[in-house]
């Protein structure tokens, strides 16, 4: 029987870690008055190391906070029927165009019928010729620079992205070292929660506006991103964790953003 307190039991994090080195689907226990959650990693494109450290602290993050979290990259998840029984799905750095037309359609409904979607790093470098998804993410890939430490400022505390960050930083800049995206495309409906200050590092092209974490409302449904999250460090990051974690209260919608109507 599964723990009253907590999704996962110990014994189904080790069966799903076991099973992250496959594409093959791990499911965790559940209850029905918890959270439910997909992680989604498909890539047609480059594949991130990252992944696995990805998979394994969101297992993690389950288990401590009361999250079912299932994984898989096999898109044919992607029906009305399967997406119904998720309160959000995480794209974990997918890349490439990894959707049929039918399996489009379906995610388009699930979010016109209120669920959530959290992105990670590569989300934005995933499904170029689908305008609806660029609305949805928020932006597209453009290039990187190297990796290197980098600033970013927190221009809004009131989400719970960001909110535990007021305890946590000197004022609003957490320094961190990742891969830093620019980007192109961007939706101009998204709420910046912190942006890049492009001259603490080298390769930044967005400019004084770099927005490096968002959220919105889109087409009924409710949408995060970060773009940190591609080194496996940055899943040993407590803060970074935190951050992933708040956009997932979020998107389930257990916590609102400044502009939340409700």
């Amino acid at each position: 029987m599964p723990n009253k307190n907590k999704w996962l039991s110990p014994s189904a994090v080790a069966l799903a870690i076991g099973a992250l080195l496959s594409p093959a689907f791990a499911q965790a226990a559940e209850t029905a008055e918890e959270k439910r959650i997909l992680v989604f990693s498909k890539t047609n494109g480059w594949r991130h190391e990252s992944i696995i450290d990805g998979k394994k602290a969101l297992l993690e993050l389950g288990l401590e906070e009361g999250l079912a979290v299932d994984i898989s990259e096999n898109a044919a998840l992607f029906d009305s029927d399967t997406l119904a029984g998720y309160d959000a799905v995480v794209f974990l750095n997918t890349t490439g165009n990894i959707f049929s037309n039918s399996q489009r359609r379906a995610f388009e409904h699930y979010i016109r019928s209120g669920g959530g979607f959290v992105g990670i790093h590569a989300a934005t470098d995933t499904e170029y010729e689908w305008p609806w998804y660029n609305k949805l993410v928020g932006a597209y890939f453009a290039n990187h620079p190297q990796q290197q430490e980098a600033e970013k400022v927190v221009v809004d505390f009131e989400h719970p992205a960001t909110g535990f960050l007021q305890a946590e930083l000197e004022g609003n800049r957490w320094r961190r070292f990742d891969e830093w995206y620019n980007f192109k495309s961007v939706n101009p409906d998204i709420r910046v929660l912190m942006k890049l200050d492009e001259s603490t590092y080298e390769g930044g092209e967005n400019g004084e506006n770099h927005p490096i974490a968002w959220y919105h409302e889109y087409d009924g449904g409710r949408a995060f991103y970060t773009a940190g999250g591609h080194t496996g460090e940055s899943y040993r990051d407590p803060l970074f964790l935190q951050h992933i974690l708040g956009g997932i209260r979020y998107a389930v919608g257990e916590h609102s953003g400044s502009d939340s109507k409700n």
